[in-house]
């Protein structure tokens, strides 16, 4: 299945898509289905909300899904605001070292955390602090989390993911550079964690680790590579992190990048996976603006 958050009236409320892609909203499924499944997507996570309603979702007869209404003139928000834990991981992959010209961790994940004051969603704009003269972004995969969960064996690890998505995850790098003790101020500026349009659940995702990731700016891509390549893969990444402490339905784990490009006012960065849709966020300078 897939899920998104939308945006009506300024009203943010969780919906599906059906399989030609109409977007249904979780109250519209309510109200035409008597049901009282929550309409925020982060609500929907928590407990066995989730999975009762996906195998409900796939049990429904085809002419009862037609039956509900599509949802018009929305905007795509991101999948929710108040995670309890993003967790971000560097240098991930070697290439992404090369770029920094640090070595990559080998032995354990050089982990981060960020609030939740950076989030931002779909065609969101981005900031570059008046802090910072070398902004980079960088396009990931992330792996969001379906059940309260600790210590969790790595060959379990898919079975606590509700689902995957798409992140853009920025650095002050410049302020990074000064000093790697900077690492959370580098990370944690308003607007720098993009996430979404959609939470895509592991039953759609043939082999996670086939699937490529491509930072693109402008139209162009500027750096590409498989989830294979990784490091430390996903199902290590959730355990290794639920060694450290109980992980929460809905907690995010950004896994890396390929590679960072660095943004500039009015560019537009892109995170491309296989099979994904595109999550795409537009660049403005504070600086330019206090200039202007």
């Amino acid at each position: 299945m897939r899920f998104l958050t939308i945006e009506q009236e300024g009203i943010e409320t969780a919906a599906v898509l059906d399989e030609e892609r109409n977007v249904i909203t979780v109250q519209a499924i309510n109200e035409k289905m008597d049901k009282a499944w929550p309409t925020d997507l982060f609500e929907l996570l928590q407990s066995e909300s989730f999975e009762r309603f996906k195998n409900w979702w796939d049990k429904l007869p085809k002419q009862e899904k037609e039956s509900l209404e599509i949802a018009e003139n929305y905007n795509v928000g991101p999948l929710y605001r108040r995670p309890r834990k993003i967790w971000g991981i560097g240098l991930n992959y070697v290439d992404h070292a090369s770029d920094l010209e640090e070595q990559a961790p080998q032995k354990e994940p050089a982990s981060f955390m960020k609030p939740d004051t950076t989030i931002i969603g779909h065609e969101g704009i981005i900031c570059i602090p008046t802090q910072s003269e070398r902004t980079t972004g960088e396009a990931e995969l992330g792996i969001i989390i379906g059940q309260t969960c600790k210590d969790v064996p790595e060959e379990e690890a898919d079975q606590v993911v509700a689902g995957y998505t798409t992140i853009i995850d920025m650095t002050a790098e410049d302020i990074l550079k000064q000093n790697p003790r900077y690492l959370t101020r580098a990370k944690s500026f308003d607007t720098f964690f993009s996430f979404g349009p959609e939470l895509i659940t592991p039953e759609e995702v043939n082999d996670v680790r086939k699937l490529n990731v491509t930072t693109t700016i402008n139209g162009r891509p500027h750096r590409k590579n498989e989830v294979n390549n990784m490091t430390f893969d996903p199902d290590y990444l959730v355990s290794f992190h639920s060694k450290v402490m109980t992980l929460l339905p809905g907690d995010i784990i950004s896994t890396g990048t390929p590679g960072a490009v660095v943004i500039r006012d009015g560019d537009v960065i892109e995170c491309q996976i296989d099979g994904f849709t595109t999550l795409r966020n537009s660049v403005k300078d504070l600086k330019d603006n206090e200039k202007g």
